[in-house]
């Protein structure tokens, strides 16, 4: 098989599975737990609503035992961290339910970056940020620093793809960079995702909304959390290009966003998603 016949091949079985995945959540509709900043939790809230999950802003460590067992997977966003809500992120995650985290910042301070480690060490299932965050979370790894030598003064998503191997390998987890280009890996594949528009950048919390719906397809696919990261990336990315085409700045394209993700179907996921197995 030539080259080219293989990634057309590749592109139709991405876009089927990205399809299957978005189609399970909106049947299923899994209960999330988010344990989010509060800039994101509206946009989160709604991302989750829109693509057909539950979402839940249950942060009360004396709510965390009864109710995260209850739940089909959790999200953690340390993004307004705090002393008082860190306990509960740590229950949270320990509750035995498939999590994801998303340490935003995580070098801005050192109790931040103690605490983003903190919680790397109780296995989320994908860990997603930018390239700066996961290079920061990489050069403090003390499993990974073997493997990866420091902050780049680049921080281009595809900068990061080593650190991202590095602390995916160290720590168990599948690790996703957002970029132009986001890359999710496992420490041995790498996946790229080409969807998306630069305008989603000048809306806030759209990280942590997309971290949000990879909860809730990591929900729906916990024994392949590297196909549910790549898949819920290029579903929002490819939500961002439709709304796109409608939207006249930041503001409309955030009501457009959710809309499009609302109403995406089979044609248009199957045909417009891209995703690719980097070498």
């Amino acid at each position: 098989m030539d080259v080219g016949a293989k990634e057309e091949r590749d592109q139709v079985w991405w876009g089927h599975r990205a399809w299957s995945l978005l189609s399970a959540v909106r049947t299923r509709a899994p209960l999330v737990q988010c344990i989010t900043n509060l800039v994101s939790m509206d946009i989160a809230a709604n991302m989750l609503l829109a693509a057909g999950a539950s979402p839940a802003m249950v942060h009360s460590l004396r709510e965390v035992p009864d109710f995260t067992p209850r739940c089909d997977s959790v999200y953690v966003n340390v993004g307004t961290l705090s002393e008082d809500w860190l306990p509960s992120m740590r229950t949270a995650a320990s509750a035995g339910r498939p999590w994801v985290l998303d340490p935003v910042a995580a070098a801005a301070s050192g109790f931040r970056m103690e605490a983003c480690l903190e919680l790397l060490s109780l296995f989320p299932a994908v860990v997603r940020g930018n390239a700066s965050e996961i290079l920061a979370l990489a050069s403090r790894s003390a499993a990974a620093s073997s493997n990866f030598k420091g902050v780049d003064s680049s921080h281009g998503s595809v900068d990061a793809i080593e650190a991202a191997k590095a602390l995916a390998l160290s720590n168990s987890a599948v690790v996703a960079v957002s970029g132009a280009v986001d890359f999710i890996t496992d420490g041995k594949q790498v996946v790229g995702v080409s969807n998306g528009v630069p305008m989603m950048q000048k809306i806030t919390a759209t990280g942590c909304a997309v971290t949000a719906l990879i909860s809730a397809f990591v929900a729906m696919e916990p024994s392949d959390a590297v196909v549910a990261a790549a898949c819920a990336l290029a579903i929002f990315g490819l939500a961002g290009e439709i709304g796109m085409e409608s939207a006249k700045g930041p503001a409309s394209l955030r009501m457009h966003l959710i809309d499009a993700l609302y109403c995406l179907d089979e044609e248009t996921v199957t045909s417009r998603v891209r995703i690719s197995l980097r070498p």
